[in-house]
């Protein structure tokens, strides 16, 4: 027993030793590895110290006094367009002051209904271009055969641009059923979509039986002109000359559908209440807006017809007409309904071609507008610098670059100091005030709109990229989803609709990477800005990370889908 318990304590203290020797190779590699990592980081911290003073920041300033730079010259932008909005509304007189409108002659009772002679009136040509909207054709091609005006000096032209053959052949029943109650409605189609909605509408002006046509009223399949619409508006083309377009305000169906559409209902507002009012009044330019408006056709053919070089054929046009005098008269109190994309995706698209556009257009046209020689060089400078530059694009990415990028980065680094709640403060404040003037229904939602419009002007500043560099993306054509009575009539339309995708399918397409990115870009400056900073700016950007958030889970409108949704 003794010799067993005298073989085993050797045993032990060689199992111990080796034990000891293990925890001693451990501790030597321990100390190695953070002594290493010491020793580094020691090395490393004055390379990253040298490189944030002298590369980080010098570049974030330049930014920053960049972006200060830009914010003073929309600023007087701002001031500029208030300035002659004010004006036009204060001491300009109205349009049927400043030209001159009669109601027209020989229009006798009973005459517009009845189908008599309208000797007295010109013959108008109404454009409606479709593709494929199941949910909306009915409504405005509807609205078109009941416009208040002699039968025999109207013309309804169906564009039917339309892949599916279920949806071809119902709009031309539709126009059948029209043209059997008297209206005289043409269904056109055409080999192809070449040019698209430029395409279509290029097309439909070669018609013989348009040669006779004075006017051409042009509404897409959403929108719904009330009767009397040519009756306030031909007027103004019939006894003045000068007149080249006539541009009605659009009224919205859905605003109040959700937080979305009021968003939207914001913003167009401000287009026309603010823009395109002091743009009529004092420069009789502004940009057509695509629908609810009507050309004089020998505008079209002087300007050169429409054309598909962009994904704006309706600015293209507006602007050489400009360029050859035509002056284009804003018409506040025309409303014309029509819908707003209910889908976070379809408005996406929406804005996409909205922003990429016009910075295509103005990559094709600076030079053209800066040589022309037929109209001042006011109107040229107003084109350039007002219209396009600021406007269109410096507006859009200023917007992107101070907001959720140099500022949120200012934050985290005390070197670079600057005023932020002044700049956030002076925003918002312009806000309400064109809250307060262009939808003052709306002024309590003043904050929440400056925050969707800062996620907005992420998406269009990489349209106008895209359009200035002409990237693959540039002539993208998406046509916007309406969905109409779609949600009311689910029956009908689903006959039509292909299979609705797996839920999986749903789910990933509504998750947008880029927006959660930025999110939590945005979170982590807040945070950092919990714990070190002094400014409290984390109130501003924890808001605004959230909007990021919603966005990037594709929670702004309606969560159900348009039935049909079609890529060109």
């Amino acid at each position: 027993m003794e010799n067993g318990n005298q073989s085993s304590i050797p045993c032990l203290l060689i199992f111990c030793e080796g034990k000891m020797a293990e925890i001693s190779a451990k501790a030597v590699v321990l100390e190695w590895v953070v002594g290493s990592t010491a020793n580094i980081r020691a090395r490393i911290s004055p390379v990253v110290a040298l490189i944030r003073a002298n590369v980080v920041v010098p570049c974030l300033r330049v930014a920053l006094y960049t972006c200060l730079v830009l914010s003073f010259l929309l600023f007087l932008e701002w001031v500029h367009v208030m300035f002659l909005a004010a004006v036009a509304k204060l001491f300009r007189k109205k349009p049927a002051e400043r030209y001159k409108w009669e109601p027209i002659a020989n229009a006798v009772a009973g005459d517009l209904e009845n189908g008599g002679s309208g000797k007295g009136f010109p013959i108008v040509l109404v454009q409606i271009p479709i593709f494929n909207e199941i949910e909306v054709y009915k409504m405005s091609i509807g609205a078109a055969c009941r416009l208040s005006w002699p039968s025999d000096r109207l013309v309804v032209q169906v564009l039917d641009d339309s892949t599916d053959l279920t949806i071809k052949d119902m709009i031309e029943k539709e126009c059948m059923r029209w043209s059997s109650e008297g209206i005289n409605i043409r269904y056109q189609v055409r080999e192809g979509r070449v040019g698209y909605k430029a395409g279509a509408l290029k097309e439909g002006l070669k018609r013989d039986y348009v040669k006779e046509c004075e006017f051409v009223a042009i509404f897409d399949a959403d929108f719904q002109p009330e009767p009397d619409f040519l009756r306030r508006s031909i007027p103004f083309f019939t006894y003045n000359p000068e007149i080249g377009l006539i541009q009605a305000r659009w009224r919205f169906v859905n605003a109040d559908e959700c937080f979305l559409t009021r968003m939207q209902e914001m913003s167009l507002d401000y287009q026309f209440v603010i823009e395109q009012e002091g743009g009529s009044s004092i420069h009789a330019f502004f940009s057509f807006n695509g629908s609810g408006g009507i050309w004089r056709i020998a505008a079209i053919e002087e300007a050169g017809g429409w054309k598909d070089r962009t994904t704006v054929e309706d600015m293209d046009l507006a602007v050489r007409a400009g360029l050859k005098g035509w002056k284009f008269l804003f018409l506040g109190d025309l409303d014309v309904k029509s819908e707003l994309p209910s889908t976070f995706k379809a408005y996406r698209s929406q804005q996409h071609r909205w922003a990429c556009g016009p910075a295509n257009l103005f990559r094709k046209m600076a030079t053209e507008i800066a040589k022309n020689k037929e109209v001042s060089i006011w109107k040229k400078l107003y084109m350039i610098y007002n219209f396009f530059f600021i406007r269109k694009l410096v507006g859009t990415m200023f917007t992107f670059f101070f907001y959720c990028v140099v500022l949120p980065l200012v934050s985290l680094m005390p070197e670079v100091d600057v005023t932020k709640w002044g700049a956030i403060l002076a925003t918002f404040v312009i806000a309400t005030i064109n809250t307060l003037v262009a939808t003052p229904r709306s002024t309590h939602l003043a904050v929440p709109w400056v925050l969707f419009e800062n996620i907005m002007s992420f998406h269009r500043t990489k349209g106008i990229f895209i359009g200035l560099f002409e990237a693959k993306r540039a002539n993208e054509w998406v046509v916007t989803e309406k969905l109409g009575d779609a949600l009311k009539n689910k029956p009908s339309v689903e006959s039509c609709a292909p299979k609705k995708p797996p839920r999986f399918k749903l789910f990933r397409d509504r998750i947008l990477l880029q927006e959660l990115g930025i999110a939590t870009f945005l979170y982590a400056c807040g945070l950092y800005g919990v714990f070190y900073g002094d400014d409290k700016y984390y109130i501003y950007l924890f808001p605004q990370a959230i909007f990021f958030t919603v966005a990037g889970f594709g929670y702004f409108g309606t969560m159900i889908a348009a039935p049909i949704s079609y890529v060109s």
